[in-house]
């Protein structure tokens, strides 16, 4: 059965998309009139979806000027990604002990469309959203609402980040086989050896991204 959306919700919904995929850069304004005509809405439901997005941290909101994108900025990966480490290892190392067989092989489910979409280069706009699930399959089972709250969070902010990675890094490969091995460490109740390969995983995620954003900014200024 679908989902019944609100306008709001809607515009929401597309705006992220957009956002996420690259159309709107970073410190792009975005004007809540030209919006409203271009979703054929009112300014009421554009205003309520930037706000949606400013909880998510795509948007911000300056005073008399109104809403922008939120700017690229390697400090803010580099702290994103830390506090990434910090939740998402503690969480799975309360989860793994209380992984079912259910748990793991829809993580194996997910990581095999994963695969998939990443070899066959279909579905980009899936990449990055099945990465979370992924993730997330294997961090449920912690039971611990709160942090999983936070974690969705950081993951909603990283998002146009681990897309860049996805789609403009030459470590695909590398990313996939670390799913593999954290499933792996996962099944075999490896909590040490798991924790620490996620740590690592995410890291160097974050390295690969702030390098080739030094990289863009080095090219930008050369020409």
């Amino acid at each position: 059965m679908a989902t019944y959306k609100t306008r709001a919700q809607f515009v929401a919904d597309d705006l992220r998309g957009r956002i996420l995929g690259g159309e709107f850069k970073g410190g792009t304004q975005l004007r809540q009139d030209a919006l409203a005509r271009d979703y054929d809405v009112s300014r009421i439901p554009v205003r309520e979806a930037l706000l949606t997005l400013e909880s998510e941290g795509l948007v911000e909101f300056y005073a008399h000027r109104g809403a922008f994108t939120t700017e690229l900025s390697v400090a803010k990966i580099q702290e994103l990604f830390d506090l990434r480490i910090l939740l998402e290892t503690y969480v799975f190392r309360h989860s793994i002990p209380k992984l079912t067989e259910e748990d793991l092989q829809k993580a194996d489910n997910i990581l095999r469309k994963y695969d998939e979409a990443l070899n066959t280069g279909g579905e980009i706009n899936n990449w990055s959203e099945y990465n979370y699930a992924f993730h997330l399959t294997l961090y449920a089972p912690a039971e611990l609402p709160e942090t999983l709250a936070l974690i969705n969070q950081l993951n909603t902010k990283s998002d146009r980040y681990i897309r860049m990675q996805l789609l403009y890094t030459q470590e695909i490969e590398k990313a996939e086989e670390e799913h593999h091995a954290l499933l792996a460490l996962a099944r075999k109740g490896n909590i040490d050896e798991a924790c620490e390969l996620l740590k690592n995983h995410i890291q160097e995620a974050c390295e690969a991204i702030v390098s080739l954003l030094k990289e863009r900014t080095l090219n930008t200024e050369g020409t």
